[in-house]
C-alpha cells in the first residue's frame, strides 16, 4: 500500500512539474504606472506636420493617462515614434490590446514591429529594422517588411495584392523578391473605438498573427537578406508606433512558449 502511494504521489509530481513547464506565466511589458522601462524615439515628421514634429517630445507622444479608473498607454501619432522594448524576446506569445481615438493626422497608422533589431532610425528615417504586424485601420494583421527583412508565406493573388492565404503558393517576401507587403487572411478589425486583441506566436522562424481570436497570417523562414543571403531572424525587440493617428493600449504582455498552437498552423 505505501508502496502504491509512493508511487501515486511521485506521479503527481512529475505532471505537476510539467504543467508548470508548459504554462508559463505572462510577463506585462506595461506595468500599469509609468514607462521607465521602454525606450522612446522621436523620427521623422508625418507629412505635412513638420511643424508637429518641431514641437513634439517623447513624453508628449508616449504618456500614461487614466481612463475609467484604469492607466493605459497614449500614443499621439503626432510624429513617426518608437516605444521600443529594451529586452529582446524569441520563442513567445505576445497579447496587444489596444483601440483608436478620435484624433487623426494623417491615417489611424501604426504597427507591432517585432525582430526588432539595429538603431532606431534605420528604418523609414526612424524605426529599428523589423517585421511588421500591421496595426493600420482596415489592414490589421497584414505584414510587412522593413529594410532588407525576409519571410516566406503561402499566398494567393487578388488583383495584384498577395494575400495570406493557407493552401496558397508558398512564394518569397522582401524588398529583393516578391515585395514587403502581404494582405491579411480575413478582417477580423472591430470597430473603431472598440478595444482589438492582436496576438503574435513566434517560435524559430514562424510567426502567426491572430487578431481578436483569428488568424490573418502566418510567416514562416523569417530572415534578413544580407549579400544575397538569407541570415535567420528568429527575435528582437518589440516596438509600437506613432504614425498618424491617436492610438490607446490597455495591456501588452508576453510569455515564453515551445510551439505555436497546432490549430493555427492548420
Amino acid at each position: 500500500m505505501k508502496k502504491i502511494l509512493f508511487l501515486f504521489l511521485i506521479t503527481v509530481t512529475i505532471l505537476t512539474f510539467n504543467s508548470c513547464e508548459t504554462e508559463q506565466p505572462w510577463q506585462p511589458l506595461f506595468n500599469g504606472e509609468n514607462l521607465d522601462n521602454w525606450d522612446k524615439y522621436l523620427g521623422t515628421p508625418l507629412r505635412g506636420f513638420d511643424s508637429l514634429a518641431q514641437l513634439a517630445s517623447v513624453e508628449n507622444v508616449f504618456s500614461v493617462i487614466e481612463e475609467n479608473g484604469e492607466k493605459i498607454i497614449q500614443i499621439s501619432g503626432e510624429v513617426n515614434g518608437s516605444l521600443a522594448t529594451r529586452e529582446s524576446f524569441s520563442d513567445y506569445h505576445l497579447q496587444l490590446v489596444f483601440k483608436w481615438g478620435e484624433t487623426v493626422y494623417t491615417t489611424r497608422n501604426s504597427g507591432l514591429l517585432y525582430h526588432s533589431f539595429g538603431d532606431f532610425g534605420a528604418a523609414i528615417g526612424t524605426w529599428m529594422v523589423n517585421i511588421e504586424c500591421q496595426l493600420k485601420h482596415e489592414n490589421l494583421g497584414d505584414t510587412y517588411l522593413m529594410n532588407n527583412t525576409y519571410c516566406e508565406t503561402a499566398v494567393g493573388e487578388e488583383d495584384g495584392r498577395f494575400i495570406f492565404t493557407k493552401d496558397g503558393e508558398v512564394k518569397k517576401f522582401g524588398k529583393e523578391f516578391n515585395g514587403a507587403g502581404i494582405k491579411k487572411a480575413v478582417d477580423a478589425e472591430n470597430p473603431l473605438g472598440e478595444w482589438n486583441t492582436v496576438e503574435l506566436y513566434s517560435v524559430g522562424g514562424t510567426t502567426v498573427h491572430v487578431v481578436n481570436g483569428q488568424v490573418t497570417m502566418v510567416n514562416n523562414n523569417t530572415g534578413k537578406v544580407e549579400n544575397g543571403e538569407v541570415i535567420p531572424l528568429t527575435g528582437g525587440k518589440i516596438q509600437l508606433q506613432s504614425e498618424g493617428g491617436d492610438m490607446f493600449v490597455k495591456s501588452i504582455q508576453v510569455k515564453p512558449i515551445k510551439e505555436i498552437p497546432k490549430e493555427f498552423l492548420k
